[in-house]
This record gives structure tokens, sequence and C-alpha cells, in this order.
């Protein structure tokens, strides 16, 4: 797929767009204000993989904790803000990569001259977060509900309020919990801008549902070239967003690293397959070979199906097979196929 090729935009020790890779996004849920507890969590998500980090400054208290937190994490932080202008410029002095807070939210355009004067100084982005839930109410009268062209619409009012100081170091997402709207949206500002686009289905849900829909959202426009960093957002331990948002890129050749597969099992199956898948996929989940690994049901068309795959188990009656790019390599019992497998991927 070609990627469309956007305006490249330091955030810390990162960059979003350009040619520069896809960034996996999350957010604590943490109290910023609980600087242990906030710099413990982000230290998790460092851990699974995330990019860039994102914190909710809700008072002056969470702002100036910033400071702290940025001093004791290893990526860039994105000060989350709504409409209080002095908490920007509070975590900006605190150390923050970036900047997510809509420009028309915060007051005069003194105020939006001055915080744009700030940001440009250090060198810190802003991005644009509109949402189908916080949408004005003009443009609501205006359309009469929420719908792709209201929210490019706002989105677009916040650009040109930046774009009218002389500040264009802009990243925008259009965020919506309805999938359909969400992709219509970012197509449509995808034709309007350069800025890099950050991708999410919003409130999506919990992990399995939540899961489901940021896939398709977030999945379909990668897949059309759309999109510079990508958040996905479930109700849960957002360490789980960070590995869904990894095998979302990996899934469409967008990042490197394991990827696996395995059969759905049925009647021909005689092993414990889906145990063993699962204990596979576990102890692979911190493994960054760029392989495919296959955990195949059946002796007879495991190796065949998945030839593809760099190595792979094809099971049998209390054993399996393990085979390398179709070959099989050797016979083993059903209880060491694990071990042995992992082994030989240690191998690779």
């Amino acid at each position: 797929m070609d990627r469309k090729k956007t305006k490249k935009i330091r955030v810390g020790s990162t960059y979003v767009g350009g040619d520069y890779e896809i960034t996996v996004q999350s957010m604590t849920n943490t109290d910023t204000r609980d600087v242990k507890a906030t710099i413990n969590q982000i230290k998790d998500l460092e851990n699974a993989g995330c990019h860039i980090v994102r914190c909710a400054v809700p008072d002056m208290e969470a702002a100036i904790a910033l400071k702290e937190i940025t001093n004791n994490i290893n990526i860039p932080l994105v000060a989350d803000i709504h409409f209080d202008y002095r908490l920007a410029l509070k975590s900006i002095e605190s150390g923050v990569a970036a900047l997510r807070i809509n420009p028309g939210n915060i007051g005069s355009i003194e105020r939006v001259k001055l915080l744009a004067k700030e940001a440009k100084s250090k060198n810190i982005p802003i991005r644009i977060g509109v949402n189908s839930g916080s949408l004005d109410k003009k443009l609501l009268n205006k359309y009469g509900k929420v719908c792709p062209e209201a929210l490019v619409e706002s989105a677009m009012e916040h650009v040109k309020i930046l774009e009218n100081v002389n500040f264009y170091d802009i990243v925008i997402s259009i965020k919506s919990s309805d999938v359909n709207y969400m992709i219509e949206s970012y197509k449509m500002i995808s034709n309007l801008v350069n800025y890099p686009l950050h991708l999410g289905v919003t409130e999506a849900g919990t992990i399995w549902r939540g899961t489901i829909k940021s896939s398709i959202g977030i999945g379909s426009l990668l897949q059309q070239g759309i999109g510079d960093t990508i958040r996905v957002s479930l109700t849960g331990n957002p360490v789980e967003e960070v590995k869904v948002g990894k095998e979302i890129l990996k899934a469409l050749n967008l990042q490197k690293g394991i990827k696996f597969v395995s059969c759905p099992t049925c009647g021909r199956t005689e092993i414990n397959l889906i145990n063993i898948a699962k204990e596979v996929e576990k102890k692979l989940e911190n493994c960054n070979k760029d392989i495919k690994v296959a955990v195949m049901g059946c002796v007879v068309n495991g190796p065949g199906e998945a030839r593809d795959a760099d190595i792979g188990i094809a099971g049998g009656k209390g054993e399996g097979l393990i085979f390398k790019k179709g070959e099989i390599i050797k016979k083993v019992k059903e209880d060491k196929l694990v071990d042995e497998l992992i082994e030989e991927i240690n191998k690779i």
C-alpha cells in the first residue's frame, strides 16, 4: 500500500508523519498527580512497545507533576488539556514533548498566540483532537447531528486558528465511537490537509469489543495509506491498547516482529492445540524477531497450509511435527512441543 506522505513532526525523541514509521500511542489511566503510579504505568507501556504516551492534566498540581514524570520515563509525553491555557503553559515548563489541546476552546486569540509562541520556542507540537462527543453546539445546529462533515469542519476551524498565528507543527485526530463516521472523517480531512493524522476510534469499549472496532477503523484507514500514529482506546489496562495497536500494524506489514498464526482446530485435531497456541503466544510476547510462527492442528495439512511460516508446529496424536519453511525437521511428543519450538525459534 502507498502511504500518504504528510508533514514530518518531531515529538520529543521520535517523529510522527513523513516517511517515519507509524507510531503506537496510549494514555495513562492513573491519577497524574500520583507521580509514582503514573511513572510505573508508563514503564509498563514502554516495555510493551509504546512509542508515545499521553497524560490527563486536570489541574495545576497535575501539570507540575509532569516534570518529575518526564524526568523518569524514556518515551515522549503528551499533555492532554482542556480549556485552560495556563495548564498548557505549565506543562511546557514541565518538559512535555507535545500538547493535545483545541485552540478554539482556550479563550481569546491572545491566549492562543501566547501558547503558540511558547510551544514554538520549545519545538513542541500541538495535536488538535476533535471528538464526536464534544462537538460544538454551533456545528450540531448547522448539520442537525454529529456527522463526518461536522467533525471535519470543527477540526479545520481549530487548524485555522493555529495557522493564523503562524503555528504549523500540528497533528490532527478526528475520533468517533461510530466506526463509519471515524473512517469517513479521516478520509475527508486527509484530502484537505498535509498534517500528520492520529487515528483512533474513541470510546471503543472493552478489550474484546474495542479491539474489534479499533481494528476495523484504524486498519481500514492504514490499508488505504491514511494515518501516521495510532491509539487503540480500550476500557482496561492501557498495556492492552499497545498490544492491539502493534498487532494491527504487524497484520498490515507496517511493523516488524513476530507474526503468529494458528488454525481454528477441527475434528482432525488430536492434540490440545488451543492450550499449546496460547502458551506459544505467551512465550513469544516479548520476542522481537521478524518471523512468522504457525501452530497448526493437523500433521497432514499443517506444514503445507503454513508453508510460508518461518517455523511452526503441526499436531498429530499425542505428538507433533516441527517444521521450517514447510520442511519437517523433527517429530516431538506433545508435552515437549512448546519447549522444542521455542528452542528452535531462539536459534533463528
